[in-house]
């Protein structure tokens, strides 16, 4: 059995390989069933995630996620994860393979995947809000899908948003820090939210027509990035049904009468498959919102044991 580390990890998932192997495994499918949520320490909020997926014939795996948000007040990550792949014809265990980075990289690559069904081909400005763990990865994907000439950069917290303009500029990107999100929100063709803000960062009357949200952040019935008016406006694509019932940016509207689940538009593996339309003019908004899904995770756990087999054992044919 192999231990894949975080580098090892990040390294075989490029984004010009993940995003399309994301592709396939979406319109491939799965079998996923829900995530389990097993409460540790109700007093510290302690929980132990666990993700299962399996493709017939092929690997089977779970994530284990432990949150422990207790650990901020000691200096330690609140979360931390393991990916166990295995053969889903033996059951032989394969690999443990770092689940901090797959899961950082596959979120912001579900998304950008998103977007190139979504977002309009000739979009070029494109907004980040949030400039932490996850954000920092969005124009890297972004630029996989689209031509973005211009990443504006918001955070509250100023030091991060320089830290990122700079890491972009760096690499070439015409990239801008900007403090009034509202004129920000105005220019941009994407915007992607990636926060963990428990009040609408985004508000619907800010976006002119044809712009794509992307929706990371709110993992919990408590967190919100939109308001009420962006889902009035918006057609909405979820990454799974699952978001209808773990994310507040769409719990919230439903409690409050404003959307009817009947309405989402689709799921990203109906959009893989062709099963529904993608964007049906230049002026729709359009809305996507991810929570993650264990297909996902055993999507890119995949890729990184197909590249640690290679890089160790080339021309070595897969044990699964």
């Amino acid at each position: 059995m192999l231990i894949i580390n975080a580098a090892d990890t990040v390294r075989a998932l490029g984004f010009d390989a993940l995003i399309p192997a994301l592709r396939d495994g979406f319109a491939r499918g799965g079998h996923t069933p829900h995530r389990h949520h097993h409460v540790i320490d109700a007093d510290t909020d302690a929980t132990l995630l666990l993700m299962p997926s399996w493709t017939d014939g092929d690997h089977l795996g779970v994530k284990l996620v432990s949150v422990f948000p207790a650990n901020s007040s000691a200096g330690r990550p609140a979360l931390s994860s393991a990916f166990v792949l295995a053969s889903a014809r033996t059951g032989e265990h394969l690999a443990v393979i770092d689940g901090n980075e797959l899961t950082r990289r596959r979120t912001v690559a579900t998304s950008a995947l998103a977007a190139s069904y979504l977002a309009r081909q000739k979009s070029r400005v494109h907004l980040i809000v949030g400039a932490g763990h996850v954000g920092s990865l969005v124009a890297s994907a972004y630029a996989e899908v689209l031509d973005i000439q211009t990443v504006l950069i918001h955070d509250r917290d100023p030091a991060a948003a320089a830290r990122l303009r700079a890491q972009l500029a760096g690499a070439g990107t015409d990239a801008q820090v900007v403090t009034q999100l509202s004129e920000a929100a105005g220019r941009a063709d994407v915007i992607t939210c990636a926060t963990l803000a428990t009040e609408p960062v985004i508000h619907g009357s800010w976006l002119r027509p044809g712009t794509h949200l992307d929706l990371i952040g709110s993992f919990r019935t408590s967190m919100r990035e939109s308001d009420d008016d962006c889902v009035r406006q918006a057609t909405i694509y979820l990454d799974s049904p699952v978001a209808l019932e773990e994310s507040g940016d769409l719990t919230q509207p439903i409690a409050a009468g404003v959307l009817d689940p009947a309405t989402i538009a689709a799921t990203l593996p109906e959009l893989c498959r062709g099963d529904v339309p993608v964007r049906r003019d230049d002026g729709q908004i359009t809305l996507f919102k991810t929570v993650g899904t264990a297909l996902a995770d055993l999507t890119a756990a995949s890729l990184v044991y197909r590249d640690a087999i290679h890089a160790t054992h080339p021309g070595r044919e897969e044990s699964s």
